[in-house]
């Protein structure tokens, strides 16, 4: 059996194989066991180091005549990723008292245990693993896990990925802008007082939310039954079970499976770690955890809008990295800009996932390392950080999770017909996809690529190197295949909704087509319904002459009223819960939120049109490529 994977375990009561940190390194081609840990920090990019180089002291009696471990970095790349070579070498405070600082120092500034907003670094203990997981026997394949070979040294970066240094200059002799930051900019210029933009109420919010499951189905179940008994518009009869009016109201029960799925996931508890989490509880360890922000870099008030309102977010603890990551020719000074060059390329992907597997490649990730992926308008805020620290030191169980997204970030309410249609994605948030990755783990219903919070590990088994157009629903739907597990991040982020029509039509054709072209068969079930928003829409606007010429005659059948109606109540409370989570979150008037309710009702006929309208689109004029919209 190879010493990287696992043992696998085959019934009965057999005791669990250990940790993989634990067990001692196999024998070298000479016999003996002097072989450094396979977490070789020497092999990352510069720039994600680790904060000082030390000594485990699990392996500080193998003497490695092919690497040592206490050799200063070189100079030029000393800063945010490593300390200088006078500064004394220390372990991390996992292996002495918890009142050791680590990391001592990122770039000028030296985040202090005493200081409130700032984290023990002891949570981030190495008391729970993830072997004998989904996807060990992938821990060491690809470019990002070469095991180590005593005969050539440390491995070596590919050719196609190496990066420029900073003091690196091009033929003319004029000075390049780096692939990757020698340094971290977050903390340069920031202390505890500096104004801070991405402020969120997301601890009362989800407090509010786990309680409102029973008040989702009072709602819901209320309606449903006044539409049914008392409605006077409507024409319900008990004495028989169809007639030829029935034929053109079917298309009412259209999207009954969407909704039915959906009145599930409000009728089930939004369950949060409000009583799950506790200090005694055995930690995941975590060494970084990036919060990246994937933009094409042409909008340059928007990245530096992202970083600004997130360069803070390293403060709060050892492990966290802000980083930024766009394509050439865009570069953004004093920023940690990760820049994927043009010479790049991959079998597959492109856009956005060439860029994410040239940074997978870059930072070569270790089953220890998550990443937040966001969007160039997305903005997260304190407290779901913490939440994110949480989901991976608790959330054993999970390999990547997801929450939350909210559309009221920037501009909310500057375009009525927008908000209210994105209000929907909230609603569909927090009920079918809470059904997710609350009580089936799976990704059912796909994924978001914005708020995709995934292992290193999960990364280096699929990659990035992905050929569709919906990379994000690509990943999780691999992701799933391989065995990993996904799961609830209890907490908020805040985006943008789009300000254009046309720019509406191609992001809803985008994901219409991408979702269409994956070959998996659920994908290919959720677009087919998609496309039933087209005869929905079509019976309802033929509905308004024919209910006119035979409403009285031939009235509808009761059940068939009940299911038409419990469809349409489950559809349009999406779109106001979604409307009035966004304006508590956002802090609106009470009144003026009240007054967006009936608002947003009329206002969905109109957004309900438009989707229906974008996936004809897509199905007339198919894209050929990453439509980028402008926000």
């Amino acid at each position: 059996m190879s010493y990287d994977q696992p043992q696998q375990r085959r019934g009965g009561n057999r005791a669990r194989a250990p940790p993989m940190s634990m067990r001692a390194p196999p024998p070298n081609q000479n016999g003996y066991q002097n072989q450094p840990p396979q977490d070789n920090y020497n092999n990352r990019a510069p720039s994600m180091m680790p904060q000082q180089q030390w000594v485990d002291p699990r392996y500080s009696h193998y003497n490695s005549p092919q690497q040592n471990y206490s050799q200063p970095p070189p100079r030029e790349y000393q800063g945010g990723g490593y300390v200088s070579p006078q500064q004394p070498q220390q372990p991390p405070n996992r292996y002495q008292g918890q009142n050791q600082q680590y990391p001592p120092q990122r770039g000028n500034h030296s985040p202090t245990n005493n200081k409130p907003g700032v984290w023990s670094d002891s949570a981030s203990d190495s008391s729970v693993n993830m072997e004998d997981r989904p996807g060990q026997q992938y821990k060491n394949q690809g470019q990002a896990y070469q095991p180590y070979n005593p005969a050539t040294g440390p491995r070596q970066p590919p050719q196609q990925q190496a990066y420029r240094k900073p003091t690196e200059k091009s033929e003319d002799g004029k000075k390049v802008m780096p692939n990757v930051p020698s340094r971290s900019y977050a903390l340069d210029g920031e202390d505890d007082k500096s104004k801070r933009t991405n402020r969120g109420n997301t601890k009362a919010l989800m407090a509010l939310i786990a309680e409102m499951w029973i008040f989702h189905i009072a709602i819901i179940l209320g309606s449903t039954y006044w539409m049914v008994f008392y409605n006077p518009i409507n024409f319900y009869t008990d004495t028989e079970l169809w007639n030829a009016s029935c034929y053109w109201k079917l298309v009412f029960l259209l999207p009954m499976p969407y909704t039915i799925v959906c009145l599930f996931g409000l009728a089930l508890p939004f369950r949060t770690p409000k009583f799950l989490y506790h200090d005694k509880l055995k930690k995941r360890r975590c060494d970084n955890f990036y919060i990246l922000t994937v933009t094409r870099g042409n909008n340059r008030e928007a990245v530096y809008r992202a970083w600004n309102a997130h360069k803070h977010l390293e403060r709060l603890h050892p492990s966290v990295r802000v980083h930024v990551l766009t394509d050439e020719p865009f570069f953004f000074e004093n920023i940690n800009c990760y820049t994927c060059p043009k010479a790049f390329s991959t079998a597959k992907s492109k856009y956005k996932a060439r860029a994410l597997e040239w940074y997978r490649q870059t930072m070569r990730y270790t089953e220890y390392d998550w990443i937040m992926h966001l969007d160039e308008e997305s903005v997260i805020d304190d407290e779901t950080v913490r939440r994110c620290l949480e989901f991976i030191w608790y959330e054993e169980d999970c390999h990547w999770g997801q929450g939350v997204i909210l559309y009221n970030q920037y501009k909310f309410w500057s375009n009525w017909i927008f908000t209210v249609a994105d209000a929907l994605r909230v609603g569909d948030d927090l009920s079918r996809f809470q059904l997710q990755y609350t009580y089936f783990k799976r990704p059912l219903f796909g994924a978001h690529g914005s708020f995709l919070m995934t292992n290193g590990l999960v990364e280096n088994a699929i990659t990035w190197d992905l050929g569709s157009l919906t990379e994000d629903y690509e990943f999780a739907v691999a992701a799933w295949k391989r065995g990993f597990r996904c799961g609830k991040v209890a907490g908020f982020i805040r985006e943008q909704s789009p300000q254009g029509y046309m720019d509406f039509m191609k992001q809803r054709r985008r994901w219409f087509i991408g979702i269409w072209r994956l070959g998996a068969f659920l994908p290919k079930l959720w677009a087919f319904f998609w496309t039933l928003g087209l005869p929905c829409l079509a019976g309802t606007i033929a509905s308004i002459p024919l209910g006119l010429i035979k409403a009285t005659a031939q009235p509808t059948p009761r059940w068939l009223g009940l299911c038409k109606d419990l469809t349409f109540c489950v559809f349009v409370y999406l779109y106001i819960l979604g409307m009035f989570i966004q304006d508590v979150d956002k802090g609106k008037f009470p009144l003026l939120v009240l007054l967006h309710i009936p608002l947003t009702f009329v206002v969905q006929f109109i957004t309900v049109t438009m989707e229906a309208l974008a996936v004809a689109y897509g199905l007339i004029f198919p894209p050929k490529g990453f439509d980028v919209i402008k926000k």
